[in-house]
């Protein structure tokens, strides 16, 4: 695929202080020559590690914007979805991207529900239920292990065996998902990213060293890197390589932020973001 004609449509909630989702996703994926286009669905007043914030609905704005792109004719050669706030939003994004998707469009899904075995503030129930029907329509879905074990409702573990890990992915692309990404996974006590290219294919893990540091928005960068990589070389494994190298090197070239809350500010970091050819 011609990186240089490439349309993403990027479906993720815009917070207003910090470097998370559309804000730093925009700016990576423009920086590796795609044209980008988004659809908000949430104006956040700040990341939610602050523990306070506000956020806006925008499923009212959404419905309106994709009609006037139906009636505009308007289409995407890919799109990715991020954090989504309501049911009725899930509802219209699902249609969305079925429809898309029908006509050939890939559908990259970051079922963004939660981390270190909890959910994240804002995130309600039933957000589990209407994640696993969008992810019933992905080409890749990226949860971390987390998000896979709430999807597949397998127990949350602080570690987890081979076998256990292959389960929680076959049972992820029983849900409709042709490809599978799992980050953070601890395997028999050390860490890994899994990828499973289909349901046939065995899982491939990707062994990384933790850093020691939390900044939200890091699983954004990665996702934006990865889905630009696999869509200019169609390697998943090597995309999902290159993502988690030049991650390593923006967060260690971030450890001495201040406030690790506003999450990385990616701008300073193209050197870290090299168009690498893999």
């Amino acid at each position: 695929m011609d990186k240089n004609h490439t349309q993403i449509l990027l479906i993720n909630d815009m917070a207003g202080y910090g470097k998370v989702a559309l804000s730093v996703m925009i700016p990576v994926l423009s920086y590796l020559k795609f044209e980008t286009f988004n659809l908000p669905t949430a104006l956040v007043s700040n990341t939610l590690d602050y523990g306070q914030f506000d956020i806006l609905d925008t499923t009212e704005y959404m419905e309106n914007t994709l009609q006037v792109w139906k009636n505009l004719g308007f289409s995407f050669h890919a799109i990715c979805t991020g954090f989504i706030v309501f049911e009725k939003q899930s509802a219209l994004v699902y249609e969305y991207c079925k429809g898309q998707r029908e006509a050939g469009t890939l559908i990259f899904v970051d079922p963004i529900m939660g981390d270190d075995g909890k959910r994240y503030n804002g995130v309600i129930d039933e957000a589990v239920t209407y994640m696993k029907r969008l992810c019933s329509i992905a080409d890749v879905i990226v949860p971390n292990i987390t998000e896979a074990c709430f999807l597949s409702e397998y127990s949350i573990k602080r570690t987890y065996s081979e076998a256990e890990i292959e389960a929680i992915a076959n049972q992820l692309h029983a849900l409709g998902a042709k490809a599978v990404v799992i980050t953070s996974s601890n395997i028999n006590g050390k860490m890994f990213t899994v990828v499973k290219k289909s349901s046939e294919d065995p899982c491939v893990l990707i062994p990384y060293e933790e850093i020691p540091v939390r900044f939200p928005g890091t699983g954004d960068i990665f996702m934006a890197i990865a889905v630009g990589n696999y869509l200019r070389t169609g390697q998943l494994s090597e995309s999902v390589k290159t993502a988690m190298r030049q991650l390593e090197k923006v967060i260690s070239a971030s450890l001495n932020s201040t406030d690790k809350y506003k999450g990385i500010p990616i701008e300073q970091f193209w050197e870290e973001i090299q168009d690498e050819k893999t």
